[in-house]
């Protein structure tokens, strides 16, 4: 994992040992998101994800905190849907908006470029970063393992 973070952008690169469709559906599909989305400490039921995968669609997941049962709702539209190469949304409430670029490798790997922009404040902590950064982890673990199980 690379990451870079300026005053109100924040980018990460990741590289999943799969192919960009295998990697773009995981991002897209609710079945997928409720294995990995959010920081460790959280897991986000499938039944608290929306995935209207079109420009102009809702992208919405509410996160649990294991400990506490506190809950955090992210709600987005989509703004660019192009399987399986890119993917944007922007966040209703912030106004975050979020780029992901799924990058071919060629070796059979695919490349994830993750960039945010326009982020507030509270978004910008190490704390937050660390919480992004585990996130990011999860899904590594969660997409390595669909690979496994596809070879055997």
């Amino acid at each position: 994992m690379t990451e870079r973070l300026t005053d109100e952008t924040f980018s990460v690169s990741y590289v999943h040992p799969a192919s960009p469709a295998l990697v773009y559906t995981c991002m897209t599909t609710p079945a997928h998101l409720t294995h990995f989305w959010g920081p460790t400490g959280t897991h986000t039921p499938v039944d608290h994800i929306v995935v209207d995968l079109r420009p102009g669609g809702a992208f919405e997941t509410t996160m649990v905190n294991d400990d506490t049962g506190d809950t955090f709702t992210m709600r987005a539209a989509y703004v660019d849907v192009e399987p399986p190469a890119y993917l944007t949304w922007r966040e209703l409430e912030s106004e975050v908006f979020t780029e992901l670029r799924f990058v071919d490798r060629g070796d059979g790997t695919t490349e994830v470029i993750t960039t945010q922009r326009g982020l507030p404040p509270h978004m910008r902590t190490p704390q937050a970063r660390a919480g992004w950064g585990t996130a990011l982890d999860r899904a590594a673990r969660y997409i390595a393992s669909l690979t496994t199980t596809e070879a055997h």
